[in-house]
């Protein structure tokens, strides 16, 4: 199989802003899960205070580590928010669970790395307003004009559980697996050294060729202008290894 993320430097100087706010959060448990990747150690935590605007629907992220992380540099990582409907229902109009799933197999090839899985369905949005947008989208609209049609934000998530997980761990430093350059920038006004992005493109059908253009014209991810290149039949990897 051809290597989902192909490496992009980004710049190493972490930006602290004056003051980061982060939700608290405890560990409530831990144990080694097999997968169909290889074993990972899961660790669920709760968190004790919810931000202003967060929209997120359970208050258990949780860490799925493979290796050694603590006081690890460079550390891969895939901060994911939660897709019922791809992951469980196995809807095909978003490429969700592929890249879950593709995250997952890279860091066990890798044998270090860190999904952190946030609670945060449809965009921080919810599962019965994702339902709705699919509606106004079966209508013509596309993911953004949805959520806005709703009165939505196009992106309610937000990511200072995965700066408290990734602190708790003792983490010094990341590779972002994401196509999001929003994430990266959310990350760094957390607190978080993100030291470089790795790329990720999974194969998707025809179903979520409208979602992943409106992510490209609208939302500013990295992708292909031809999407057919990101409708390969494999995953692309295409990184080094982190450091």
């Amino acid at each position: 199989m051809t290597n989902p993320f192909s490496h992009s430097k980004q710049g190493s100087a972490m930006y602290v802003t004056p003051q980061v706010i982060r939700p608290r959060l405890e560990e409530t448990a831990r144990a080694v899960v097999p997968t169909r990747f290889g074993s990972f150690e899961m660790v669920v935590f709760r968190t004790l205070d919810a931000l202003p605007g967060d929209l997120a629907l359970s208050p258990e992220p949780v860490a799925i580590i493979a290796g050694d992380v603590h006081g690890k540099r460079n550390v891969p990582v895939r901060v994911h928010s939660e897709c019922i409907t791809s992951e469980v229902f196995g809807s095909l109009k978003c490429d969700c669970k592929q890249q879950l799933e593709a995250a997952q197999a890279e860091i066990a090839r890798r044998g270090t790395g860190i999904v952190l899985y946030l609670r945060q369905e449809g965009r921080g949005i919810g599962l019965a307003n994702k339902i709705r947008a699919y509606a106004l989208q079966q209508e013509g609209a596309d993911t953004v004009d949805a959520n806005r049609l709703l009165g939505l934000p196009d992106d309610a998530r937000t990511y200072g559980a995965a700066a408290a997980m990734l602190e708790h761990l003792g983490v010094r430093s990341i590779q972002l697996m994401s196509n999001n350059p929003d994430k990266i920038d959310g990350l760094r006004e957390l607190g978080v050294e993100v030291e470089g992005r790795i790329p990720v493109l999974v194969p998707v059908g025809p179903h979520a060729a409208d979602y992943l253009h409106a992510k490209r014209k609208r939302m500013r991810h990295i992708l292909p202008s031809h999407l057919e290149a990101a409708c390969a039949p494999e995953p692309v990897f295409c990184a080094p290894d982190a450091e």
